[in-house]
């Protein structure tokens, strides 16, 4: 297979980003993509998202059209050349002055593109021709003079890449709507208590009894209780085994520290990036946890979420609630959820805040009948079930994706077309 060498420039055009003043943003409008808005080579629209008013005077070629790759410019190693592909228009849409926009000048170049700006060739390059002194950044003409190398036969690698990229795309969508679903019941059944009642009627809207309750100072239903953390689940440190002795590393036992929920972003966690050995777990004071135990980072940052999955352990960055009861277990996950700006401000510490495991066992707790809680239970169990699948199936998509494409691009193995 014969290799065709582009510089980047000549079959695409690359745009820099719009320039705004703090003073010109506003509830709605013209929503403005920044780093934080690539995420796993998607773009992902977020609720701190900030906008500009539609009056803006916007530039045209700015927007978000179909085939359009989206690279970080600016920002921590991290986040610098972090690249996204817009498989189709995103309307009312402009991109920040840390962003580049990489527009294919003809569209059969559009998934090479993609191809090679998520590869590890160009982190590399990025990293190289990156300057700047407290944060990094590259130019419009490092990018233009990136090198990208096409096989000749590259119609079946972009089918391929695309197929992936929809598959993963279509599989995120469907998560996120079967999240909002379990986000919209328990808001439904927990914050305005129109749980189903013995008649099958919404409680409090059909006059359900209420009770005030001083700790949590609101009205809630007269057989619910409220609880403390510590009433309802153990809460357990995590520890890290000594890194000069690498036999404490490269075992079977799932270690889990914030940057695994950072870089994966899952509701669920069952792997990390690194395991320890039997040896590394003897020597620390981690604690083993069962599968659905809700694990909160403490520190750096305060407030990342995910469910266990398997048996696993954590490193000190977090408190972990292992239920005391199988039917609070998701209950407890969504109530974290919701008052995770509360647990937030617990936090203390000079060199970064900490939220103590004192402050956790203290932290009120509504506590629903157990009636409600195993009806609640087992609707949101199937959701939760169909989410976890989808997670899977994802990662190994992009498994895939990342192992397969350098080796087709780089004529090592081909694309079966039959």
């Amino acid at each position: 297979m014969g290799i065709k060498k582009y510089k980047l420039g000549e079959i695409a055009d690359i745009i820099g980003g719009v320039a705004y003043q703090p003073s010109d943003i506003c509830d709605n409008g013209i929503r403005i993509l920044r780093g934080g808005n690539i995420q796993s080579q998607s773009i992902i629209l977020k609720s701190d998202d900030v906008f500009l008013p539609l009056s803006y005077k916007s530039q045209e070629n700015q927007i978000c059209i179909g085939d359009t790759i989206l690279v970080a410019s600016t920002g921590s190693v991290d986040v610098l050349g972090k690249a996204a592909t817009c498989f189709k228009k995103i309307p009312y849409t402009q991109i920040g002055a840390f962003l580049r926009i990489v527009r294919p000048k003809e569209q059969r170049y559009a998934m090479l593109i993609s191809i090679a700006l998520n590869s590890e060739y160009f982190a590399r390059y990025i990293k190289s021709q990156a300057k700047g002194t407290s944060i990094n950044n590259i130019t419009i003409g490092h990018l233009h003079n990136f090198e990208i190398y096409f096989p000749d036969d590259y119609i079946p690698i972009c089918n391929l890449y695309l197929s992936l990229e929809k598959k993963i795309l279509l599989n995120r969508a469907i998560n996120q709507n079967l999240e909002a679903l379990a986000k919209q019941l328990y808001d439904y059944w927990f914050v305005q208590f129109d749980f189903p009642n013995e008649e099958g009627k919404p409680y409090k809207s059909s006059g359900g009894e209420m009770v005030w309750s001083e700790k949590l100072k609101r009205d809630i239903p007269a057989s619910w209780e409220t609880k403390t953390i510590e009433d309802i689940a153990d809460v357990y440190n995590g520890a890290t085994p000594s890194t000069v002795n690498e036999q404490n590393y490269g075992g079977d036992i799932v270690w889990i520290t914030p940057k695994d929920l950072s870089d994966q972003k899952q509701k669920f966690v069952y792997q990390g990036e690194r395991n320890i050995s039997k040896a590394g777990y003897n020597s620390c004071s981690t604690h083993l946890l069962p599968p659905n135990t809700i694990l909160m980072s403490s520190r750096a940052p305060i407030g990342l979420l995910s469910i266990a999955k398997t048996e696993l352990c954590t490193n000190q960055g977090f408190k972990s609630f292992v239920p005391k009861v199988e039917n609070i277990s998701t209950y407890l996950y969504y109530y974290l959820n919701i008052h995770i700006r509360q647990i937030k401000q617990l936090g203390t510490g000079t060199t970064f805040k900490e939220v103590s495991r004192e402050d956790v066992l203290n932290f009120p707790i509504l506590k629903p009948s157990d009636a409600i809680l195993n009806s609640w239970e087992e609707r949101v169990s199937a959701l939760n079930n169909k989410q976890f699948e989808i997670q899977k199936e994802n990662e190994y998509l992009t498994k895939q994706r990342d192992e397969f494409l350098p080796l087709l691009m780089n004529g090592q193995v081909s694309v079966n077309s039959d």
